[in-house]
């Protein structure tokens, strides 16, 4: 039988054990997917652009979620997905597999509270693409809280906000859940939401009726406490449009042109957004190009690159990566490849 003694020896013992911290994982910088030959990974990568860890994946990745303190990240599929994976970082292994409900889909992205307690993820209806943002116990082994509407059809990326609450970039689409067919082009009406920190709807932010075949996608958000985002174009593809736009809150929404020499550049598709100081990047996979904007949306110059997608901030600079394997940053001297790897980099580069 035990004993006072003994259960007070242990969870002294217990309370003594070291916590990891992301030191023990290598104090990597940013989190990507990639491919590697006929595998899916997932690395950690210093500011320096080399590897501090990688976990294999069980399918293809797309964003990640890096839990404030813990050595944690968690790996989305990509979208419409049926698996996150919360990678213990430190370790090298795989600590939790979450699921959404039946007949839910996880589309990709997810954020953690600020003190870690709580993990959101973009999810939808799989028959309509309804917008949902579940809510899991990150402090409790990952159990399913609740979820909530988004306020919108087809949410992809949501960030988190100074106040606790979120913003969600609610893309418009309804999508067939078995091939991703595209089913409300004619009708689409995206928008950003703006959720409270209780998970109340506060605001919905939609565009002119005009670029209502803008699909909102990702977000960065500005120091001044501003939302950026990035659109692609589900319209007449003859028509060059905006694909970055900014917003506070409050507002009307605000879209930012290139020049008129770079209208095209971007193919309709803007793959990444980040914000740097002073900078906005939008990166364009099919385009080849970043383009990137000073922070009141006005357009400074482009940067060509092959199959460029992944884009994070690193100090006042970016880093990017790219479908052949290169790690590169962007500065005021342009871009300087940093690390090559024997793989092609996913979507996105998330900054820890």
């Amino acid at each position: 039988m035990a004993t006072r003694r003994g259960f007070i020896a242990t969870l002294a013992a217990a309370l003594t054990v070291p916590r990891l911290s992301w030191a023990d994982a290598g104090d990597p910088a940013f989190l990507a997917a990639a491919r590697q030959g006929e595998d899916f990974v997932l690395y950690g990568l210093g500011a320096d652009g080399a590897a501090r860890f990688h976990v294999p994946l069980p399918a293809r990745g797309h964003a990640a979620a890096a839990h404030p303190t813990r050595p944690e990240a968690v790996a989305f599929a990509r979208r419409p997905g049926t698996f996150a994976l919360v990678i213990d970082c430190a370790r090298g292994g795989i600590a939790h597999r979450l699921s959404p409900p039946e007949g839910r889909q996880f589309n990709g992205h997810g954020a953690f509270s600020a003190d870690g307690a709580r993990l959101y993820t973009s999810e939808v209806v799989a028959e309509t693409s309804e917008g949902r943002l579940g809510i899991w116990d990150a402090a409790g082994n990952y159990a399913r809280i609740t979820d909530l509407p988004t306020g919108g059809i087809g949410p992809h990326e949501l960030r988190r906000l100074p106040d606790g609450g979120l913003v969600v970039a609610n893309g418009g689409i309804q999508t067939d859940p078995a091939d991703r067919t595209k089913l409300n082009l004619a009708t689409m009406r995206p928008n950003l939401a703006y959720l409270s920190p209780e998970g109340a709807l506060d605001e919905v932010v939609e565009l002119a009726p005009e670029y209502r075949q803008l699909s909102i996608r990702h977000l960065a958000l500005g120091p001044d406490g501003a939302t950026a985002f990035a659109m692609q174009w589900e319209g007449d593809p003859a028509e060059p449009v905006p694909l970055l736009g900014l917003h506070k809150r409050g507002a009307a929404a605000r879209l930012c042109p290139p020049d008129e020499a770079e209208a095209w550049a971007m193919k309709g598709y803007a793959g990444s957004i980040a914000w740097a100081g002073a900078r906005i990047a939008l990166t364009s996979p099919p385009g080849g190009v970043v383009h990137v904007f000073d922070a009141q949306g006005g357009f400074e110059r482009a940067i060509r690159r092959a199959d460029v997608s992944g884009v994070a901030p690193l100090g006042d600079g970016l880093m990017v990566t790219d479908g052949t394997g290169a790690v590169s940053r962007i500065d005021s001297d342009g871009l300087a490849p940093l690390q090559r790897f024997d793989l092609a980099w996913d979507n996105h580069l998330v900054a820890l």
